[in-house]
């Protein structure tokens, strides 16, 4: 294998045009060489100087390509992935990494057999406000943590005519908020001992929960885990509460819109959320607060990751098994809200 790797991606959709296809261009030893697309003009359009393919398979024979990354409908993940493995290729799935843990756990065990990489797009490891609430809570500021919720809320009233929001297998927001909350509360946390989820369809038309609502319980701390397409006065995006003091951090990480408007990592304000957090601490009987700016975000430090794992051995940067456990409390927080019961966790692999 050459020092450069060649990228194939599956799909022209927003995921592609929006987030891998720019940020696998803007990282030194990736080359994004092919695309499979119905609409080869629009691929051409925007990136004249990548091959298209007229189906995933013909990407999949290709012998250059070393990675693919899919970043499809929800319910496509795993038998794409299943024959991405059996081509020999590297691979990324765009979170959900499948449906359910069963699916999760067969492709782990493919991509072993097969000797190859096989990595999760969770790719707000790497936003600037989850950092930083990283930062702080190492820092000890906060004392012992007792209260911490998480928010993604939008004001989006119309249903849209998207797979993610049709109803199908695989849509609705708690596949796809709820794996990047999920994903980062189990960095922040490990394994909850309860989960507990309450769903919702809202919207007028509403065919896929557009709300939902969960709990998960540790000892001595509660994190709530939250989004809503009717939220049209926002909230905080993190709401953290300890023994000394809070934080609270409003907005989201600016890269998503960035990416939208032509933006590209490298530039010298990528990353930098313009909406400082607010830490408010006790020094004596009195609180005190302040602006705290924090951390960075860069999300081609994801792909430069898989680039390392790929080329050198380096750690993979959201390996599969981190993705198989988001998938298992996806399933138990299902089961939650069927039962009308909270959801021991026990035993994640």
């Amino acid at each position: 294998m050459n020092s450069t790797l060649k990228v194939g991606v599956v799909g022209f959709g927003f995921a592609t045009a929006t987030f891998h296809a720019p940020l696998i261009a803007s990282v030194p030893g990736l080359a994004l060489t092919a695309i499979s697309s119905s609409d080869p003009a629009k691929v051409r359009a925007a990136w004249p100087q990548v091959d298209t393919c007229e189906s995933p398979d013909a990407l999949f024979a290709r012998p250059d390509i070393d990675l693919v990354v899919i970043p499809t409908p929800n319910e496509t993940h795993y038998p794409l992935a299943v024959k991405a493995l059996a081509a020999g290729k590297h691979v990324v799935v765009d979170k959900p990494f499948t449906l359910d843990a069963a699916e999760a756990r067969d492709l782990i065990a493919r991509a072993d057999a097969a000797g190859r990489v096989l990595s999760v797009f969770h790719n707000r490891r790497w936003d600037a406000d989850f950092l930083t609430v990283k930062q702080i809570l190492a820092s000890g500021e906060l004392g012992r943590l007792t209260h911490f919720e998480s928010h993604f809320d939008r004001f989006r009233p119309l249903v849209r005519q998207r797979w993610r929001e049709s109803g199908a297998p695989g849509s609705g927001l708690w596949y796809d908020l709820g794996s990047h909350l999920l994903d980062q509360a189990l960095q922040l946390f490990g394994t909850p001992q309860i989960i507990s989820l309450d769903l919702a369809k809202q919207r007028d038309g509403a065919a896929a929960d557009d709300w939902f609502h969960a709990v998960l319980r540790y000892d001595g701390l509660r994190v709530i885990l939250h989004a809503s397409a009717l939220v049209g006065d926002l909230g905080p995006r993190f709401a953290l509460h300890g023994t000394r003091g809070s934080f609270s951090k409003f907005g989201l990480d600016p890269q998503e819109d960035a990416l939208k408007l032509g933006g590209r990592p490298g530039a010298a304000d990528w990353g930098v959320d313009p909406r400082p957090g607010t830490l408010t601490t006790s020094e004596g009987d009195a609180l005190i607060s302040r602006e705290f700016a924090g951390e960075r975000g860069d999300y081609s430090r994801y792909y430069a990751a898989v680039r390392d794992a790929i080329l050198q051995g380096a750690s993979n940067p959201v390996p599969a098994s981190d993705a198989l456990k988001v998938m298992q409390l996806i399933d138990l927080g299902l089961a939650s809200f069927r039962e009308g019961r909270v959801a021991p966790v026990v035993g994640l692999d």
